[in-house]
């Protein structure tokens, strides 16, 4: 950092262009150089990078906050990979996504909002010509082009009409307003998050000339094709994963590999039990790499690495002995496959060979989350060439590229912002939780100018899943909570992924329980040890299952000053039968159907402890929320009330689960959670 940014002191610097047009206007000192909620609109980050077939270049998306619009802009740039004629394919408030090159590497598919939804695009790298390839109603996904270069596949929903039954209604007369027209649901899955009830569809294989000309359908049925696709070398048949059965709204873990040739005729592969899906085909045609995980009614399952030959025979796992989950493999020419996994919230890339043998070749990837420190990243692999998104705990995820083993980092997409803060350092602790000396690994951010001679207060984040991960990563929510003043702590505790399959699987049958609680508090207790927390300066928050872990949390103590919860689950029994994922959840993450053993649910629920409850608290959803119901919400509200508790009750109008889905509201929601601990220091 400059020399002249430290200290406490307050001054502003405005730089003046010709004219007197003020270009920018920063503020340093106590205030100005910690992390401010308006920097939430600043930040930028890559995803989705795609090297070109010879290697040479990468394009990728580059995605900002637009404060005009309250949205994420998506912008297409692309770089060599020695960091030269980085620039972009596409700058403008449209939305431009998913690169993908022709194997010759001469032209570009992309997807666009520039017509209505999410059009097909060909760009000719050469002279930059562009073509619209589709006119569709509904958006693609998807996209993969044939070997030979002459067809792009791709994925879209196909509506039908499922009316349960014919009705006859008089005819309305001219003009006349009548009320709407009844909706119908027959469906066990009738409803997705973000999306509201669904219109009767199902997702399709298209392909479409790659020229230009009409999509035409691959697949039919009342099925879900979708996922990734991967074309034979021969460009006479595109590889895919759904599950075809009819009883497939009920089998949330159940899914095959297929194939379909270009006259529609389509032939299934695998059909084991369980899920097999993201096939991808040697370059020779001999092989299908794929990812596995059995169907065993367990709320976490390792996802492996498989390989068989083209007809389904000779099926063998690569990652028998690795206890982790695998996604996203890339042949590199026949003889192997790079993929990618996160260990202990880090995700990675990792490349095997066809006898088993695996080595780590690029680390640290992360950044995407912006709110908070979720692990995540993606690489893509050609010619030699491997492109990643990485970031770190003072960053989000920036463009980095490894030649010949030398990783050269391309952008630095935010060093105009944050290379003029001062930002909470991260630094990370290893405990064991008090219910039964179980290993747990956390990690706690430090406000800006920290001095260890101090104790700080402290806010608990907690993350959701439970089956998901966080890491040393950055997070706008955090670096806001740092620059208030106070130390962070977030840990990966049981039932978090990236530790294996038997501490993902130490959760099931009791989320929440005094056993995730016990993780939280060990680790709380660790700090106030070394000396640098309040103790009686605690704050406890989380969102979705860490909704879920901070309702029951103050269940179970009143050492928390006061809590923020957000969209959490507090009645199992109304939640598996009032969301989207309900389903999936009765299946696996209970022992028993609701209504045969009741107790199972109810224990799990925050709502069983209310009576214990005096922790001040904050609840917070989106009014949309399909998967945590703003139901769960309002049930604790009202029986908060009854208690005589402090509560209030934010309602995120039109926002569903991600209610930190739009830049402002991401500002909301950490603002006011800060307000809220704020009345209670």
């Amino acid at each position: 950092m400059n020399p002249f940014l430290k200290g406490r002191s307050a001054f502003n610097l405005t730089l003046i262009l010709g004219g007197g047009l003020v270009l920018s206007s920063l503020s340093f000192g106590a205030e100005g150089n910690y992390f401010q909620s308006a920097d939430v609109f600043e930040l930028e980050y890559a995803t989705d990078p795609q090297v070109s077939p010879d290697g040479e270049q990468v394009a990728y998306v580059r995605r900002s906050n637009d404060i005009m619009t309250d949205s994420t802009r998506s912008n297409i740039w692309v770089s060599n990979v020695n960091g030269s004629e980085h620039r972009p394919l596409f700058s403008s408030p449209d939305n431009f996504s998913s690169p993908r090159w022709s194997p010759d590497g001469n032209r570009l598919a992309y997807l666009s909002n520039v017509e209505r939804g999410q059009q097909l695009y060909v760009r000719w790298m050469d002279t930059g010509q562009t073509a619209l390839l589709t006119n569709i109603q509904l958006s693609a996904s998807n996209l993969s082009w044939s070997p030979d270069g002459e067809t792009i596949a791709f994925t879209m929903s196909v509506e039908v009409d499922e009316k349960p039954y014919p009705i006859d209604m008089p005819e309305k007369p001219e003009g006349a307003e009548w009320s709407p027209a009844f909706e119908y649901v027959t469906r066990a899955r009738y409803q997705a998050d973000g999306r509201g009830i669904l219109e009767p569809a199902y997702t399709h294989v298209f392909i479409v000339p790659a020229q230009g000309g009409s999509a035409r359908q691959l697949t039919g049925g009342s099925y879900n094709h979708g996922g990734s696709l991967s074309w034979a070398p021969s460009s006479e048949e595109i590889f895919f994963s759904a599950n075809r059965s009819d009883n497939w709204e009920f089998e949330t873990r159940e899914a095959d590999i297929y194939g379909v040739s270009l006259d529609g005729n389509i032939r299934q592969i695998s059909d084991a039990p369980g899920f097999e899906g993201m096939p991808s085909v040697s370059a020779d045609g001999r092989l299908i790499a794929y990812v596995k995980n059995d169907d065993k009614k367990l709320a976490y399952r390792n996802r492996f690495l498989h390989l068989m030959n083209l007809d389904g025979s000779n099926d063998r796992n690569l990652s028998a002995n690795i206890d982790n989950s695998l996604s996203n493999a890339q042949w590199d020419g026949n003889d192997g496959l790079y993929y990618q996994m996160t260990v202990r919230g880090v995700t990675q890339v990792g490349h095997v060979n066809l006898e088993g043998r695996h080595r780590e070749v690029a680390g640290g990837l992360g950044g995407e989350s912006l709110g908070r420190p979720y692990a995540s990243g993606g690489y893509n692999a050609a010619a030699g060439t491997i492109a990643y998104t990485k970031g770190d705990f003072n960053r989000p995820s920036d463009l980095f590229v490894l030649v010949d083993g030398v990783e050269v980092r391309l952008t630095q997409l935010n060093e105009d912002l944050l290379g003029y803060k001062v930002l909470g350092k991260i630094h990370e602790i290893i405990y064991n939780s008090s219910i039964d000396g179980e290993e747990i690994q956390g990690w706690y951010m430090t406000p800006p100018d920290y001095d260890s001679s101090k104790q700080y207060p402290l806010i608990l984040e907690i993350h959701g899943g439970p089956h998901s991960a966080y890491g040393p990563h950055f997070s706008a929510e955090m670096q806001r909570m740092a620059a208030e003043g106070y130390i962070v702590f977030f840990n990966n505790h049981r039932g978090s992924t990236s530790y294996g399959e038997r501490f993902a699987l130490l959760l099931q049958n009791k989320y929440s329980s005094e056993y995730d609680f016990s993780d939280h508090m060990s680790g709380i207790d660790a700090l106030i040890e070394q000396g640098i927390v309040d103790e009686d300066q605690l704050y406890i928050t989380g969102g979705s299952a860490g909704g879920i872990a901070a309702a029951y949390a103050i269940g179970l103590t009143d050492r928390f000053r006061a809590a923020a919860v957000a969209k959490p689950v507090v009645n199992w029994v109304s939640k598996v039968l009032t969301a989207d994922s309900g389903i999936g959840q009765i299946n696996n993450q209970f022992p028993s159907l609701p209504w045969e053993n009741i107790e199972d649910y109810w224990k799990r629920s925050p709502l069983s402890l209310v009576g214990s409850m005096s922790t001040p608290t904050l609840l917070m959803v989106g009014t949309e929320d399909r998967r945590t119901p703003i139901s769960e919400t309002e049930q604790m509200y009202q029986a908060l009330k009854i208690q005589k508790v402090d509560v209030v009750m934010v309602r995120i109008p039109g926002s569903p689960h991600g209610i930190a889905g739009r830049p402002s509201r991401l500002i909301g929601k950490v603002e006011n959670i800060l307000a809220w601990f704020k009345k209670y220091q």
